[in-house]
């Protein structure tokens, strides 16, 4: 690194794990809550409770509306969306049960998969993406077998960008009388989306990522109707007489003490979602992101994965760099320029695989709604910089 001066510029570029920075209403909404409220949400009936309890019910609200779910009663609060995906996984399948899902799906789906799958619990299918990370949507129609319970997929790849067919796969789930999970934790807040349009049974969402909320909080979709067992049993306020946990929904997936604190942020972050507009932020990072892709393809030595096509993609692009490993090509964009990425395997191994970057993975560069057309200049130029520096000594 000698004769590389750090620039005091800090570009964040790993909104696909968490979205950095919120907007200011998120920050103050959960300080507010622990300051002056705190209380326990449906469990007590003085008035620092009750305002609790109405503004979940109000962030229930919000979150159906803005997801497309037809009652608040369908919107689940959890976790994270991997919170979300075990619960929908582990509460649909049943022994003998056949699920089907695609490559490009994230740890928090295969691994599920794989413990039950190793307990001979259930059997799998992985339809494979081609190299671009795409899914043809017949290949799940052709997998498709007599116990097959499930099909899960991915709405957009968090390692390509790439938005998967899940329209098409909801048709052909519907028409086979199979349930669909959908993982939506990339494009929930990224782009227009209507889980009710997908035909989704279930859908996994985080409110840490494009929803703009704190980390912590997750949700899940369950359409009315898809039976399923919880996930933990406890607590929830009501029917507290009963040694079961009480059917009514949403009580009956929300055992516990809520992290009401991270629902007051969510709830700020989808208020900005709406008086933005979601097609505001798609057009955005839209731009965004065809200005980087198009600044990559001008610089020798550098490949990029997925379609390549913005339209067709959330702001998530991987790269690799020729002659330099990917880890390391991302501690020199922190080191000498204060660039901020994620290199690896994204905790998605099949995706890699299905785009030939396995084992060595990417670096991943992905944006938000707050992300500057003069921040993507500056990396552009840091990477010029870097090959022209570095790739004539390898």
């Amino acid at each position: 690194m000698t004769g590389m001066e750090k620039t005091i510029t800090n570009c964040y570029f790993d909104n696909a794990a968490t979205s950095w920075p919120k907007p200011e209403e998120v920050y103050t909404a959960a300080e507010k809550f622990m300051r002056h409220g705190g209380a326990n949400p449906g469990r007590s009936g003085h008035t620092r409770a009750l305002r609790a309890d109405r503004l979940v019910y109000e962030t229930r609200e919000r979150a159906a509306s803005f997801l497309g779910a037809k009652r608040p009663e369908e919107i689940i609060f959890t976790l994270n969306a991997t919170d979300s995906l075990n619960m929908a996984i582990k509460g649909v399948l049943e022994p003998g049960d056949h699920v089907i899902y695609t490559s490009m799906e994230h740890n928090s789906i295969l691994r599920p998969l794989g413990a039950l799958r190793q307990a001979k619990v259930i059997t799998t299918t992985m339809i494979s993406c081609d190299s671009a990370g795409q899914l043809d949507p017949a290949d799940i129609e052709k997998a498709v077998l007599p116990e097959t319970k499930l099909i899960i997929s991915t709405n957009a790849s968090n390692v390509t960008g790439g938005i998967l067919p899940v329209k098409e796969v909801g048709q052909i789930a519907r028409e086979k009388g199979i349930l669909f999970l959908v993982d939506a934790a990339q494009t929930a807040g990224a782009l227009p989306l209507d889980i009710g349009e997908i035909g989704a049974d279930l859908a996994a969402f985080t409110g840490h990522k494009s929803l703009l909320g704190p980390p912590g909080v997750g949700l899940l979709y369950l359409r009315s109707g898809v039976k399923i067992k919880p996930w933990r049993e406890g607590g929830t306020g009501s029917r507290s007489d009963e040694e079961l946990q009480p059917e009514i929904m949403p009580d009956y997936l929300e055992a516990g003490t809520m992290n009401t604190a991270g629902i007051a942020g969510l709830n700020e972050g989808l208020k900005y979602l709406q008086k933005v507009g979601i097609r505001a932020v798609r057009q955005h990072e839209i731009k965004i992101n065809r200005h980087f892709i198009g600044g990559l393809r001008e610089l020798s030595g550098i490949r990029v994965y997925g379609s390549g096509d913005p339209e067709q993609s959330v702001a998530v692009t991987s790269f690799t760099m020729e002659g330099i490993d990917s880890g390391e090509l991302g501690y020199i964009l922190e080191e000498a320029y204060g660039i901020l990425s994620r290199t690896g395997l994204h905790c998605a191994p099949g995706a890699h695989r299905s785009i030939g970057t396995f084992p060595q993975g990417t670096v991943r560069f992905s944006f938000g709604c707050f992300t500057r057309e003069e921040e993507i200049d500056y990396a552009l130029n840091a990477l010029k910089k870097i090959i022209s520096r570095f790739l004539p000594i390898r």
